[in-house]
């Protein structure tokens, strides 16, 4: 294996050093990494029967982090990361989303946060990562306004329990999950273009944040909340005033309400009415229930961080037909469509490369969709990057070290945009690679790989990549 010098010399590229103090980490979510999905009393998540119906693919084992969590969390210590973000499984602590509390569950987490402590990994926890409780996704999930009093008592629960947690965010992704459910189809129940289900799951689940921000803040605890959001820049295709739109539109769907109602407790005028023009075009609608603003007015000011989602941007022109799309779940290049009736249709840019599952490959969008949040939403406050990566079909060829430059090069040219825009006043104090390890992918099982850690899946032995080895130069550079 190569000294620790020549790793330096052959790996730090554009990218020479980090800032001191900066958090440098990888990221999980529970039900993609910890398998173990029947063990010690856990419940049923909205996934477990949907899989199986499936057919395709198992979450067990995933990464059998539930037992070999002390071996990831030694791996980010050896190869220089500082935090970890890992997701609470709703159902191991409630199996039916409420009632009494699983004590086997809650020991679990008290001995990975341990861990995690013991070992100079700082923990950053998320109470929601696209696991709801069986029973509670079979009525309504973020639909039934009644599973939010149940993620509040959740929440409650968690941080009067784990007060060895100082970093929590409330939901991950709430568009992904929004968008995934009912609009695109490819996360239970498969309904395609309910644009009432999709922008109402968005309003709930901004709600269920608030109320858990509000709740957080009263109890005075010693710790810092947010929420995360996965954030797309819209480019319009050409500079015409239709496509234009068209941007403007899709971007009010995917991150400017969103945004709005986390940091400014309100949807503005404009914004209001591009997605009002939205539910228009699709004969939809939306509820907004007498206290909703006011609830989340009272908790916009009060987050005291913000962890930005990013992966790719997209281009956009107009497009007035019918609604449709097709979802790469295989890595089969050029199979992805989207159309989105009186929005956009989603559309390839010349000259930005994609990824095997039809991403595009596009820092500048990261460093644009900072710059923007910090103008626009300065009630974001601190920034971290809380995932950002790159997906490979990878598989272990024997060698000590699997060699891995295509994410090395993406990651290098994203953390390029990240300490760009912090350069420029930008509050960004931390970057989580997605993945620590190599985990199950909701809509792709297990041949899209992203983490720094190669897992046998079959015998869960752990390899090191080669950018594990480029993260813990660039740590040592802080």
């Amino acid at each position: 294996m190569k000294g620790e010098n020549q790793i330096m010399s052959d790996l730090l590229n554009r990218v020479t050093t980090l800032p001191r103090g900066f958090v440098w980490g990888g990221a999980t979510a529970a039900y993609q990494v910890e398998g173990a999905t029947k063990a010690d009393g856990k419940g049923k998540t909205m996934w477990d029967d949907y899989l199986e119906e499936q057919g395709r693919f198992s979450p067990d084992p995933a990464s059998d982090f539930y037992h070999l969590y002390p071996t990831d969390i030694k791996l980010a210590q050896d190869y220089g990361l500082n935090a970890v973000r890992v997701s609470i499984a709703w159902t191991r602590i409630f199996p039916q989303g409420y009632g009494e509390p699983n004590e086997k569950g809650v020991a679990y987490y008290h001995r990975l946060f341990k861990e995690c402590i013991d070992h100079g990994v700082t923990p950053y926890v998320s109470l929601h990562h696209f696991d709801s409780p069986k029973n509670l996704f079979d009525a309504g999930d973020w639909l039934n306004r009644k599973n939010i009093d149940h993620f509040v008592d959740y929440a409650r629960f968690c941080f009067t329990e784990f007060t060895e947690v100082k970093n929590w965010f409330t939901v991950n992704e709430l568009i992904s999950l929004a968008l995934s459910q009912y609009v695109a189809g490819n996360f239970p129940p498969n309904h395609h273009f309910d644009i009432s289900s999709a922008i109402q799951a968005e309003h709930n689940e901004l709600l269920a944040h608030a109320r858990v921000v509000n709740l957080y803040k009263s109890l005075n605890l010693d710790g810092r909340i947010g929420l995360i959001h996965v954030l797309q820049p819209i480019y319009p295709i050409t500079n015409t005033k239709e496509n234009q739109h068209a941007a403007d539109l899709y971007d009010a769907f995917i991150n400017r309400f969103l945004l709005d109602g986390t940091f400014l407790g309100e949807y503005s005028d404009e914004t209001m009415a591009l997605i009002n023009e939205i539910l228009s075009k699709n004969d939809a609608h939306l509820d907004i229930q007498r206290d909703d603003m006011e609830i989340l007015k009272a908790a916009s000011t009060r987050n005291d961080y913000f962890g930005l989602n990013y992966y790719q941007s997209q281009f956009i022109q107009a497009y007035d037909g019918p609604s449709g799309n097709e979802f790469n779940g295989t890595g089969e290049k050029g199979t992805t469509s989207f159309s989105f009736h009186g929005v956009g249709q989603l559309v390839p840019k010349a000259g930005v490369p994609t990824t095997d599952w039809d991403w595009n490959i596009y820092p500048e969008g990261l460093y644009d969709i900072l710059k923007r949040v910090a103008r626009e939403y300065p009630n974001s406050h601190t920034i971290y990057i809380t995932e950002n990566g790159l997906g490979l079909k990878e598989e272990y060829n024997g060698e000590d070290i699997i060699q891995d430059d295509k994410r090395i090069d993406y990651i290098d040219q994203h953390v390029d945009a990240v300490l760009r825009a912090r350069s420029e006043g930008v509050d960004v104090q931390g970057y989580f690679v997605w993945s620590l390890q190599d985990q199950f992918s909701w809509a792709n099982g297990y041949n899209k790989r992203y983490g720094l850690f190669y897992v046998d899946f079959d015998t869960q032995k752990r390899h090191v990549k080669k950018s594990a080895q480029w993260f813990k130069a660039l740590a040592d550079t802080m």
